[in-house]
């Protein structure tokens, strides 16, 4: 008596795959990926329809289209080849790509640690006057969170404005009442959430950015999100390896506008803002804002950009070694043309599925005459990039799909030889502490594991 709505809801399953395998084919953004999930949503509907749901999108149309919408463009100003300085043409295309600008006469300050960066981050928030602005992607209700919330709750007693911004997920164990004793003194609090009207399955785009700004004048930005194990105090992964960057000058308008649009998706509502002197030091400053949102995958783009323009050098440090095809031959031809290229990444991981595609693709890697270290003493969180004598980048952008073209990300191009020289020397101390990979060390690795690294590698555009 069953079989028949048995059978219709069988038929409508399918029907429903075959429209999600129609969309998969004229959205997805590799062929590779367009027949994987065709093929599956038209073979295994009630297997795959649901995960093509949360996975399957890879722009993030909703942002895309309240920022248009609400025209929140800011004042960013859009540059030609004569408005960038000579030293930094290089990087022109990102102006270009980005709309945004190198900021001149910026002051930078490198926060090796976990403990020098939130020390530092204390003592600007204790200093504010007018407002404090806060994003993490992941903050714990642990004895550093409660540090932070002590901090914001003694300025918020003060009449400081103070706006969190926090991911959904990243902080999905953050207690609620973590969140309502700040709202209770006055602190406005909210996650970023992608699930709004069309965008309600959208859980794949994360908000991975970390940043802080104090009155407009001072701003950080890094890979460190807030928990015990970021200053290394938490065990398995202690010590944790981990940087972060103060700046102070122009540069600190763009991480305000960042935290802007971020914060009008998720609220409507527009933060306080002032704008920060334009700066004394000697750095030249590009603030990079990537994420779903961009017409082009701006992520990817940053690194093969940084990449073609090594001459000499380039040193990389990332916990999560997946990059895409872009990326890997952009490594490829550096090799060629003879750049010292050399990738630090962590010999133990904290998500073993990642992990084990990240050392395939490291000994790919090692192959192509890329010099791959492991760093032994703890977990390398650490997003840095440093090219030849000039350059260093330091932000929250990994080399993985997820932050290619799935999460939003920030990092600070900064041009000057003297911050690269001292990034230079942090990064020696780190490869100190690393063993190289060889290329006979995937023969020696056990075929269980080379085929567990082999099916890792198969979940790459998720990872």
């Amino acid at each position: 008596m069953n079989l028949p709505l048995l059978d219709l809801a069988v038929l409508a399953l399918h029907l429903l795959g075959l429209t999600a395998a129609t969309h998969a084919v004229m959205h997805t953004r590799t062929p590779q990926g367009a027949f994987a999930w065709a093929l599956g949503l038209v073979l295994l509907p009630w297997l795959t329809l649901l995960p093509y749901l949360y996975l399957g999108r890879h722009r993030f149309r909703g942002y895309i289209n309240k920022r248009r919408f609400h025209h929140l463009q800011f004042d960013r100003k859009t540059f030609t080849r004569n408005g960038i300085p000579p030293n930094c043409e290089r990087y022109s295309a990102l102006c270009h790509m980005l709309h945004t600008a190198f900021h001149p006469c910026q002051q930078v300050r490198l926060l090796i640690d976990g403990e020098d960066t939130f020390r530092a981050i204390f003592e600007a928030i204790a200093k504010a006057r007018h407002y404090i602005l806060v994003q993490f992607f992941i903050i714990n209700d642990d004895e550093l969170g409660r540090h932070l919330q002590g901090a914001l709750l003694e300025r918020a007693a003060a009449g400081i404005r103070i706006c969190v911004l926090y991911d959904g997920i990243g902080s999905y164990r953050l207690p609620r009442h973590y969140i309502y004793t700040l709202r209770d003194a006055g602190v406005s609090v909210h996650p970023f959430a992608t699930q709004r009207h069309r965008n309600r399955f959208q859980l794949n785009f994360r908000n991975h950015r970390k940043l802080v700004v104090v009155d407009g004048e001072e701003g950080f930005v890094g890979g460190l999100n807030v928990g015990d194990a970021y200053p290394s105090k938490k065990p398995p992964l202690a010590p944790w390896r981990d940087t972060h960057l103060a700046l102070h000058g122009s540069a600190v308008d763009d991480l305000q506008h960042s935290f802007a649009e971020d914060w009008h998706w998720v609220t409507g509502a527009m933060p306080p803002m002032r704008t920060p002197a334009a700066g004394s030091g000697h750095v030249h400053t590009l603030i990079a804002a990537t994420g779903p949102a961009d017409p082009l995958e701006s992520c990817s783009l940053l690194f093969v950009t940084a990449i073609h323009a090594a001459r000499r050098r380039l040193w990389l440090t990332t916990p999560y070694f997946v990059p895409d095809r872009a990326v890997t031959a952009a490594l490829q031809l550096a090799v060629l043309r003879g750049v010292d290229v050399r990738v630090l990444i962590p010999a133990r991981g904290d998500h073993r599925t990642v992990f084990l595609s990240s050392r395939l693709h490291a000994h790919h890697a090692v192959r192509a005459g890329i010099r791959v270290f492991a760093y032994r003493p703890g977990f390398m969180h650490q997003k840095v990039v440093l090219v030849d004598d000039d350059t260093a980048t330091i932000g929250s952008m990994n080399l993985d799909s997820r932050s290619f073209r799935l999460n939003f990300e920030i990092a600070a191009l900064n041009v000057d030889r003297r911050f690269a020289a001292e990034v230079e020397r942090m990064l020696r101390e780190d490869f100190s502490h690393a063993v190289e990979i060889s290329p006979a060390d995937y023969k020696h690795t056990p075929w269980h594991r080379q085929l567990a690294m082999h099916v890792a590698r198969l979940l790459d555009p998720v990872l």
